[in-house]
């Protein structure tokens, strides 16, 4: 990092002119000290029991059909990948089980909670240069208010949006579904990752563990929307510096996105009013990683174009 602050003070620039491109350009050599060669996108997929709540307008079954256009190369995060020269995964957690009904029960149980963050771990390879995850899975929006809502308080309202369009009906029954799994799982919680077990996912807690292992391993990571950052949320609580691997792509148009991303401290690179999930904007964020390495590896300094003082 220090290097690269002192390339930086002498590129042929205005000092700090590039703003947040040399904030990603230190961030990035920071964490993993080479050139941006393997980018790698994995989508974790899973089901939630409590769909059976009406929180959407979409049965489960459409998880599973979401994964295979992915396979088929057809699902946006496919045209996005190749759009940045990424390779791309799609691992369907616990085979695409339902999780427990959070309203009436945990959504998982300590067992299959850590066998999902281990699937998560497993899925990271150490020669990755750069991640980026993204999630498919029906009710999720709601699963991600109620782990938002379990570790930030405030009102509950406040954290839940229509996610893929629900209607004012189905919005009021994500308000009610949230609230009441509050009301039962919030006595019994002690840690952050008694949350994500209670309230969260089989894919929210795979996402946990590939950033744990992204984390090890020093590969930086992009995170993508509502789901995917309150799936991280829990290291947060538990280590305020756990996320400083992490950069997120963008805020997304759930209103609770931002929220989070507030709490969290952390800073959106980019505000398109995507909605849709499976990693896209945290996609859309690599070409502007791979733009700020481009200007500070390939820029002339001052000495290289015969400048001594570059107050000049």
């Amino acid at each position: 990092m220090a290097a690269i602050d002192q390339r930086e003070s002498r590129l042929i620039k205005p000092p700090g002119s590039l703003g947040r491109l040399e904030d990603l350009t230190k961030w990035y050599g920071g964490w993993r000290g080479t050139k941006l060669n393997r980018r790698h996108i994995i989508v974790f997929a899973g089901n939630h029991g409590v769909v059976a709540q009406g929180v959407t307008l979409w049965p489960s079954n459409v998880t599973a059909a979401m994964v295979e256009a992915a396979r088929r190369g057809c699902a946006a995060i496919n045209q996005l990948a190749t759009s940045v020269d990424a390779t791309l995964d799609v691992v369907p957690v616990h085979a695409l089980r339902s999780t427990a009904d959070m309203t009436s029960a945990p959504a998982m149980t300590e067992e299959a909670f850590l066998s999902a963050l281990d699937a998560g771990f497993q899925a990271v390879s150490p020669r990755c240069d750069l991640l980026v995850f993204g999630e498919m899975g029906i009710g999720n929006t709601t699963v991600a208010a109620a782990l938002s809502a379990a570790m930030f308080g405030g009102d509950v309202a406040s954290w839940i949006g229509r996610g893929a369009g629900v209607d004012d009906a189905g919005l009021s029954r994500k308000i009610d579904a949230v609230r009441r799994a509050l009301d039962l799982h919030l006595p019994h919680i002690k840690t952050p990752l008694d949350c994500a077990c209670r309230l969260g996912g089989h894919e929210m807690a795979a996402i946990l563990g590939a950033t744990l292992a992204a984390r090890q391993y020093r590969i930086p990571v992009i995170l993508d929307g509502y789901v995917v950052t309150s799936a991280v949320a829990p290291l947060h609580q538990l280590n305020p510096g756990a996320l400083d691997h992490c950069r997120l792509g963008h805020v997304s148009a759930e209103p609770g996105h931002q929220r989070l991303a507030e709490a969290l401290n952390l800073e959106p690179l980019l505000n398109l009013g995507l909605r849709l999930g499976e990693g896209s904007g945290a996609a859309l964020a690599i070409p502007l990683l791979r733009a700020a390495l481009a200007c500070h590896t390939g820029m002339a300094t001052f000495d290289e174009i015969g400048i001594k003082d570059e107050s000049m």
